[in-house]
């Protein structure tokens, strides 16, 4: 019982947190090391090149190409699906692509053969 009678003076600190960013009500003196100390950190060179980046020409000749495979697209799995007379053996030059349109008895097989790559893609789209 002694023990807990005994009574000593305790002192204690107030603690306050203070955000050391001055966007969030930190120090103003604190904004150049915090720059310094993420540029330090900072991995990522930084390119400025003037001028326009992207090559127009090369630019319609994506699209065009785009635009020409997706209509292609449209029209095979329209007759595919029985919209249309059926398909028939089909090869196409088309920059620097080559596509085979071969129907089958097990449905529409479609390759394609880059020239300057040699890389090749086949699709096949069964019959239902």
């Amino acid at each position: 019982m002694g023990l807990f009678l005994n009574v000593s003076n305790v002192s204690a600190q107030e603690m306050v947190w203070r955000p050391l960013n001055p966007a969030f009500g930190g120090n103003p003196g604190n904004y150049g090391w915090m720059l310094n100390s993420a540029n330090t950190q900072n991995l990522h060179e930084e390119t400025r090149e003037s001028g326009f980046q992207r090559d127009p020409l090369a630019d319609f000749q994506s699209s065009l190409q785009r635009q020409v495979l997706s209509q292609l697209t449209r029209d095979i799995v329209r007759r595919e699906f029985g919209e249309g007379e059926a398909l028939e053996e089909q090869r196409f030059e088309f920059g620097e692509f080559n596509i085979e349109v071969l129907p089958g008895s097990n449905g529409v097989q479609i390759r394609i053969f880059n020239i300057l790559t040699g890389d090749e893609t086949s699709v096949t789209i069964p019959n239902f």
